[in-house]
């Protein structure tokens, strides 16, 4: 545990985008150049460095905003348009699915076909057949594995977006079941677990076969302090 923290701390060699041109597909790296990213952050650089564009099962262990959605648009689209498959990418709320579901279709819509599946738990969403990047809850993708939608077999990427979830009291053992199939059904499809708050990654990682990215750095400084008599004393 010592030295994973240590390497949590350690600084990531910076990466240009430049330097994985050659990796990814042009149209994704047009995209992503087109968002402004031109250099990847100290998670990505990990991310990459353990196998992101090789198909590995990655658990990425990070701050809030530093990154990880970059990490499993990379893995997520370099598989679609290298045709391996689909990708799926399951969020916990529907009110998060249809923000993702507005940034992906803006950023990756004009050569992808992006579809967001969050209603009607009694249908196998047929038409999603057509789709390439699908955005759901985990309880929607539950439901269309057990209505036996033929297209989940063609899924070569799979993000679970927020992971610590599986220790939430109401939706955790869905998503445990969830990904306990996804595993038995897609075997060699690449998993991405992504959270900002674990208490236990080496175990989860191990449980899903993963490589474990952790990383300390955060686009702005954490400042601790106590709050006191109408004032902000911050810790030094």
């Amino acid at each position: 545990m010592l030295q994973t923290i240590l390497n949590s701390l350690a600084s990531a060699a910076v990466m240009h985008m430049d330097q994985i041109k050659d990796k990814i597909h042009q149209k994704l790296h047009e995209a992503v150049a087109a968002a402004g990213v031109t250099e990847l952050r100290p998670a990505q650089v990990k991310a990459v460095d353990a196998g992101l564009l090789d198909g590995k099962n990655l658990l990425v262990c990070t701050p809030t905003a530093s990154g990880k959605t970059l990490i499993a648009e990379l893995a997520a689209v370099s598989a679609i348009l290298n045709h391996k498959g689909k990708a799926v990418y399951v969020v916990p709320l529907k009110a998060l699915a249809s923000e993702k579901f507005n940034d992906f279709r803006k950023r990756y819509g004009s050569f992808l076909k992006v579809a967001l599946s969050i209603g009607d738990f009694d249908s196998s969403d047929p038409y999603l057949a057509d789709y390439d990047l699908i955005i759901c809850t985990a309880e929607k993708l539950d439901s269309l594995i057990r209505h036996h939608a033929p297209w989940v077999r063609m899924v070569a990427v799979v993000v679970i977006d927020e992971i610590h979830m599986l220790n939430d009291p109401g939706r955790g053992p869905t998503l445990e079941i969830l990904i306990t199939m996804l595993r038995q059904l897609l075997p060699k499809s690449q998993l991405i677990g992504l959270s900002a708050t674990i208490g236990n990654p080496e175990e989860l990682a191990a449980w899903l076969d993963a490589k474990l990215v952790i990383d300390a750095w955060r686009p702005v400084r954490l400042h601790q302090g106590v709050y006191r008599e109408g004032a902000i004393h911050f810790k030094k």
